[in-house]
């Protein structure tokens, strides 16, 4: 199992926020291994359901995610299944007129276990940047 959590503090008001990654062709834009992000339907819980291709170290991981919780403004909790599986969530809290932003998942590494433990030095450093890349990335994205 992978976990990753870090947040940002942006001067953007929550709303914008959320609205920006609540549209799954933006995720694409702000997440540097993500090349896929497309919206397959709007669910009713107010979520999407949207199709991924990730593409790390020329090997490509594609599969769907679907929004469990969602909650305007609050938070949205992403179910993801396919060649990579496991939760991702997004925290949004309204401080001082803008917006924290909390990124936090966890999820399996595809491939065979027995080298997860050899990866995974790798494997943790290369999603912490790819998290810090994203929220940087976001922070660009709606600076207001």
């Amino acid at each position: 199992m992978v976990n990753v959590r870090e947040h940002i503090d942006l001067s953007t008001p929550v709303d914008r926020v959320f609205d920006f990654m609540d549209a799954p062709a933006h995720q694409a834009a702000v997440t540097p291994s993500l090349s896929e992000s497309t919206l397959l339907e709007r669910l009713p819980n107010g979520g999407a359901r949207a199709r991924y291709t990730y593409r790390i170290l020329g090997l490509s991981f594609s599969g769907e995610v679907h929004a469990t919780d969602y909650v305007p403004e609050k938070r949205i909790v992403w179910s993801m299944t396919g060649d990579l599986q496991g939760t991702i969530r997004w925290y949004f809290e309204s401080i001082d007129g803008g917006c924290r932003l909390t990124y936090a998942a966890t999820y399996q590494v595809p491939g065979p276990r027995l080298l997860h433990p050899l990866a995974r030095p790798f494997i943790r450093r290369y999603n912490e940047r790819e998290v810090h890349a994203l929220l940087h990335n976001l922070e660009t994205r709606v600076a207001s």
